[in-house]
């Protein structure tokens, strides 16, 4: 992915009531954060937050939080957030120190067009690999959710395998979402690209 560089990145970032800086504070303590009881869904490298503030529009009764590690990544989407937005945040943080955000509260993962990491050797990068699967094992609340979008055929075929080898069921699965019957589908940055080239969406839900 190449990243374009936001001037006032800092600016803007600072600025954002929504984005946790300390969010090593508030792991454990998020429902506090948020000031009710509703379930918590997360996304894992949100982009530029489209995907994440469109869910959390629409889904008032759900708490979202976005987790991105670029700056000016993160800065752009801070400049969507609709003011009177409640149910939102955002984390700065690398996927691999997710464990020092939460502590068994989250209730859905979403990875939407995760780094596919083509090459064998880095398939431990994954956000799919047994290893984060492990990770997510410490910060989920009780029912493990994932859900998964990408338009990487390997991604996703290693993805399916991982899933069921660390006990997930496979609770829905889709190789062409974007032309399948679904409706009010929820797209990113990246999804909307694809979908204009008419690239081939692949989705699954796993469920433990």
């Amino acid at each position: 992915m190449r990243l374009r560089n936001v001037k006032n990145k800092e600016e803007i970032l600072n600025s954002c009531d929504i984005l946790i800086k300390d969010f090593g504070g508030v792991k454990g303590k998020w429902q506090k954060e948020f000031n009710n009881n509703n379930p918590i869904y997360i996304e894992i490298g949100m982009g530029k937050g489209k995907f994440i503030i469109e869910n959390a529009i629409r889904y008032p009764n759900i708490n979202f939080i976005g987790i991105e590690k670029y700056d000016s990544v993160l800065a752009r989407a801070v400049q969507k957030v609709p003011s009177d937005i409640k149910n939102l945040r955002f984390v700065r943080v690398d996927a691999k120190n997710i464990n020092d955000v939460f502590d068994k509260e989250v209730d859905r993962i979403y990875l939407n067009f995760s780094d596919p990491w083509p090459k064998d050797r880095h398939a431990i990068r994954r956000l799919t690999s047994e290893k984060f699967l492990k990770m997510y094992e410490e910060i989920f609340k009780d029912t493990k959710e994932i859900y998964q979008k990408t338009d990487n055929r390997k991604l996703f075929e290693y993805s399916i395998i991982s899933l069921v080898k660390n006990g997930y069921m496979l609770e829905d699965i889709c190789l062409d979402l974007h032309n399948s019957n679904r409706e009010n589908i929820i797209i990113s940055e990246y999804e909307e690209k694809f979908v204009k080239n008419n690239n081939t969406i692949y989705y699954l839900v796993a469920k433990k």
